[in-house]
């Protein structure tokens, strides 16, 4: 039962660290309108301001998925220094609720953003995340879009028609050679860039 981002932007207004609502929720406040249902509210912190977030979060129930992707939740307990390949926590508000936000870590190298699947790919951390209109700070689409072409499902095909018209030219260059870097044959390039980019 995923939570809204505005009520995660009341929950984190205090935050002192940056954070970014991720995942189909940050392609909705690109566009700035819906655009499916939502399965879950994703949300990227850098992994150095991990003890800020577990501050925050102090009286909500979270688990850490160790191993990733195995399917297999453990309590992050408090005092804990999450190392990499961790990286997704799940977060509901007592034992007894639903799961409502999916909190995920992502590396830094001091004023730059580094992808936890590569350190090739990376961007200037001012150059992360956007802000709606409301306020609401989101990841980059650009940004997003990389991490969804990994393993495209049809969700994640609405998410890139819906916002490929809102990428500029540089934009849309950066999430090309992100791209060529871990999928490259992956057909959302071919739509990114002109093709003798591709020489």
């Amino acid at each position: 039962m995923p939570a809204r981002p505005e009520d995660l932007a009341v929950m984190f207004a205090a935050a002192d660290f940056p954070w970014w609502i991720a995942g189909g929720y940050a392609i909705e406040l690109a566009v700035g309108r819906e655009l499916r249902p939502h399965g879950d509210l994703d949300v990227l912190v850098l992994r150095r301001d991990q003890a800020r977030v577990r501050d925050l979060l102090t009286d909500w129930d979270l688990y850490v998925a160790d191993p990733p992707g195995m399917g297999r939740l453990r309590p992050w307990r408090s005092g804990e220094t999450l190392q990499p390949p961790l990286h997704d926590i799940w977060c509901r508000r007592t034992p007894e609720a639903p799961w409502s936000v999916q909190l995920m870590l992502d590396e830094a190298e001091g004023t730059h953003w580094v992808s936890r699947r590569t350190p090739r790919i990376r961007l200037p951390i001012e150059r992360l995340g956007r802000r709606s209109g409301t306020g609401i700070p989101y990841l980059a689409p650009e940004v997003q879009l990389y991490y969804k072409a990994k393993a495209t499902r049809e969700k994640d095909e609405t998410d890139f028609e819906a916002v490929l018209p809102l990428l500029g030219e540089p934009q849309r260059i950066w999430l090309a050679n992100a791209i060529a870097v871990t999928v490259p044959d992956h057909p959302w390039r071919q739509r990114l860039t002109p093709p003798d980019a591709h020489k």
